[in-house]
Formats: C-alpha cells, structure tokens, sequence
C-alpha cells in the first residue's frame, strides 16, 4: 500500500474503533490510581467562561439546524411512544384481566415477557442500525409497532396476549439504540447534555400519556374492553414517525461510518475473496477492543435500572396497600413525580455540561439519597408529592446523562448494538427488583393487619443501598466528556499527512475547536 493509503487505514481504525485495553499491571495501577482526580477535574475548570453562561444551554441549542431538530424529536418521539405503549399494559392490567379471566399477576407477565426480550431486540436492530443505517431500521421497528398494538388489541386469550407483548420486547429493546443515535450522535457539541438530559425521561413522559388517553379511551368500546381502544390508538402514533422519518436523509455520522468501513474492506486482502467478500469482520475487532468496558457498562446499567425500578415498582402499591390511598390521588402523586424526573433530567442533563458525567450522576445519588425518608416515610400526601418529586428529580436527572454518557464510550462502528445491549442487559439484571423488595417485605409486616407491610422501610432500605452501589461503580468508571460522536473526513487526515511527511519538524495533530479532552 503507498503511504496515502496507510493513512487511510490507520484514519479509518482510529474513527470507528477504541484503542485495544492494555491490561498491564502498570497501566491498571495508573488507571484506578486516577479514577478521584479525574472525577474532580471538573470541565468547568478548563473553560473561560461562567458558570450562569456554561449553564444557559440557549447558545448550545442555537446551533443545532433544522435536520438536527427533526433527527432529535424523531429520536424523543420515539422512544415517547414506544414507552407509552409498553405502560399501557401497566395502566390497563386490572380491564385485562377481568377481559381475559385471569388474575392481575398474571397480566403483568406481559410486563416481565418484554424486559426478557427487550436485549434480543436490540441485539438484532441494534446490529442492523449499525449495518443498514438507522433510517430503514427506525422505519422497520415502527412499522412493528403498528402490527403489534393492533394484534394487542384484538387477542381473544391468555397465550395471545403473552405472544404479542413477546414480540413488543423485541421491538421496544431494539428501537432505544435507534432514537438515541438518531437524536444524538449528529448533535453538536454544545448542545448534547441537554438534549441528552430531556431524551430518556420521554420515558416518563410516555407513562404519563398512557394513564391519561386510558382515562380516555376507558368507557369506549364495550363495557370495561376500553383497554382495546387505547391499543389501537397507540397504534396509530407511530404511522406519523414513519412518514416522518421517511422523508430525512440518513444521519450523516453513519454515512461518513460506511466510507470508513469501505476503506478497511478494500485495503484487507482476505475480505476480497470466499465468503469474507460477504462477511463484515469489525464486530472481531469490536469484541477485541470493547469487551472490557462491555462488562463495565452491563454492571452501571444494571445499577441505573435498579434505581429507577427499586423506587418506583412498588410504590403504587405502598400507596395503596400501606397507607391507603385513594386511585385518584395516587394517580396525582405519580403523575407530578414523573414530571419531576422530566424536570431532573433537564436540569442535570446542563449541570453536567458543568461538572462532567460522572460527578453528575454522584450528586444525583447522593440527592436521591437525601429524599428517601420524606418519599416513603411521610403519612400525609404533600409530603409524599414534595418528596417523591425530588426523589424522581434526582435518579432521572442521573438517567439524563446516560445516552449521551453511552454514546461517548463505545465506539462509533457498533454505537447502536453496544449503547442498545449494555441498557437493556442492566434492564433484564433489575427486573427482579419488585420481586425482590415484595419478598424482603413480607418480614416487616405492619401490625396484626394480614398482608400489610413496611413497603416504605423496604423501598428505603433497597433504594440506600443501590444508590451507595452506583457511587461506587461510577468512582471507578471512565468518562469521555465532549468526545467528538462524528467521523473526520479522510481529507483532512492526508493533508495532516503530507504536511507532516514534509515539514522539518512533526506537528501536533489538529484537533477541531469544538473537540474537548478528554476527563
């Protein structure tokens, strides 16, 4: 190969891949032997700017154009809809029951059947982003969605109703990796923590529409089968993200992915002939170079979903069981706390644009932390609102930083099936957690009253010790703030190339104004 085309490769390697961990005893030492003065090396201190001026995120949002804008909402509708169709089984459980004559438990196995499939999803569409583009595969999942709410709606039995909420956990755990990378990977820089701080709790916000349209839909229909309408419309929402969708180019971050992988391909010898002419190696590189932090992140994200599900899964039923709350309130309590988290998530989505992902998400722990007592040992509601607020605030403002904090870590030729595997692994990791918090219930019972426990105690207790665990693996994680999601043209490095092979003396490489170092 001539020396333009080592360039190349070499540009082309560096672009989509991370370097190969080096397992030394040296490089280990070095490594965790930084992990508190990274933590406090704060981006705040290498800027000139103000703290009210880095914490305006106006600047940041001016500079995204029109395709960014209709890249982001596409990715935050997305995800929006998909969570609100995977909460109105959870709004509608009891109708479903009494429709298909069995017991609540048993309805919220659809529940649990779309957690165990949510990590096939997204290994599949996860890779097929990855390979395809995220166009057509955003397009594909979608159009899975309609299929499936509409087959939701019309089941006549039990076993037709496990089948489809299988094939929903497929599509939902394939379609975060999608909007994520669509939302965010062409974003600029300026502008991802906050647009990363409002993308995950679209969560949130997707519970909130599925308990208000069920108010809606619940006297349509046939007599206590308004569950079926409420499907069938949630079908219908995502014919709008695929017309939508349909019309925008394909993400420009992907597009220069592809020239780089069709480089690599050319200039290996064996992927020219036999079935490697058919076969795309990088995932071997991928496992070469990733799998250290693939373990890594499994375990923060099994953290993550533990703090979500361990404060939220049981709580209804603290409300209800423990201190006898009537529906309507409980469902005011839980409403204004997920605007909390939606809040939270815009608040710490900026802060961390402040003080870097992981000092971020250990303030929110520690806040959290801070709420626990007044969200479940208060007896009256607006200590339970006041807290529980705060509490949601705080373990979704951490959530907030999580894609942005995914994206920057993994490497940009698997970005999808590595963010989507990791989130959902940690998803499956937590799902016990109601099961868990139930059980250790059982032996703080309240009083002489049968099936009465202290829900509140257990949820503290759980939550405390999740929130010390995440500290914890945080402290010790690695962190990439401002790490540029684009690929370089090959352009720019044969120039840098040629002027160096040139010159007298070797300069540094350029690196592009709005590029950061890394923490």
């Amino acid at each position: 190969m001539s020396f333009n085309d080592d360039i190349l490769v070499e540009h082309a390697n560096n672009q989509i891949f991370n370097e190969k961990p080096e397992l030394s005893l040296s490089s280990i030492s070095h490594y965790f032997g930084t992990r508190f003065s990274t933590l406090f090396d704060i981006p705040y201190k290498s800027q000139s700017s103000s703290v009210w001026v880095t914490m305006n995120p106006i600047p940041g949002l001016k500079q995204v154009d029109s395709r960014g804008w209709n890249f982001y909402f596409l990715g935050f509708l997305g995800w929006t809809v998909d969570a609100m169709d995977f909460f109105c089984v959870s709004a509608t459980a009891p109708n479903i029951a009494l429709t298909l004559n069995v017991s609540i438990t048993q309805v919220t196995w659809g529940i649990t059947l779309v957690l165990m499939f949510r990590s096939l999803g997204a290994t599949i569409f996860g890779l097929a982003s990855d390979y395809y583009g995220r166009k057509y595969t955003y397009i594909l999942v979608c159009l899975l969605f309609v299929v499936i709410e509409i087959g939701t709606g019309f089941v006549k039995t039990y076993g037709q109703f496990l089948g489809v909420r299988a094939l929903f956990g497929i599509a939902m755990g394939g379609f975060y990796p999608i909007c994520a990378t669509t939302a965010l990977e062409d974003q600029p820089t300026k502008a991802r923590g906050i647009l990363s701080g409002l993308f995950l709790p679209g969560y949130n916000l997707g519970y909130i529409f599925a308990m208000a349209f069920f108010l809606a839909f619940e006297h349509t229909f046939k007599e206590g089968e308004g569950w079926r309408s409420l499907f069938w419309f949630s079908a219908g929402l995502p014919c709008i993200l695929i017309t939508w969708r349909f019309f925008l180019p394909e993400t420009q971050t992907f597009i220069k992915l592809q020239e780089q992988k069709k480089i690599l391909k050319e200039h290996d010898e064996r992927a020219k002939v036999g079935i490697y002419k058919y076969l795309d190696k990088t995932i071997v590189t991928t496992i070469k170079t990733e799998w250290v932090l693939f373990i890594y992140l499994v375990l923060l994200m099994a953290g993550f979903n533990f703090t979500s599900h361990g404060s939220q899964d049981l709580f209804n039923t603290l409300l209800q069981k423990q201190l006898n709350i009537d529906s309507k309130t409980r469902v005011t309590i839980i409403c204004v706390s997920n605007l909390g988290a939606i809040v939270g998530g815009l608040f710490f989505g900026q802060l961390n644009e402040l003080l870097g992902r992981r000092l971020t998400i250990i303030i929110c722990q520690i806040m959290a932390g801070a709420f626990l007592y007044p969200s479940f040992f208060s007896d009256h509601v607006p200590g339970i609102i006041g807290g529980y607020f705060f509490l949601n605030f705080a373990v979704m403002g951490a959530w907030g930083v999580v894609p942005i904090h995914l994206l920057e870590l993994v490497n940009t030729n698997h970005r999808s099936f590595l963010s989507g595997v990791v989130y959902q692994l940690g998803n499956l990791a937590s799902s016990a957690s109601s099961t868990i918090e139930a059980q250790i219930g059982t032996q703080f019972p309240i009083g002489d009253k049968t099936g009465s426990y202290d829900y509140g105690l257990v949820m503290a207790i759980f939550c405390g010790a999740v929130f010390g665990y995440m500290i914890i693996i945080i402290i010790l994680g690695p962190e990439r703030y401002h790490r540029d999601l684009g690929i370089e043209s090959d352009t720019n490095s044969i120039q840098r190339a040629d002027d160096s092979e040139g010159a007298s003396t070797v300069e540094s490489k350029e690196v592009p104004e709005h590029v950061e170092q890394k923490v």
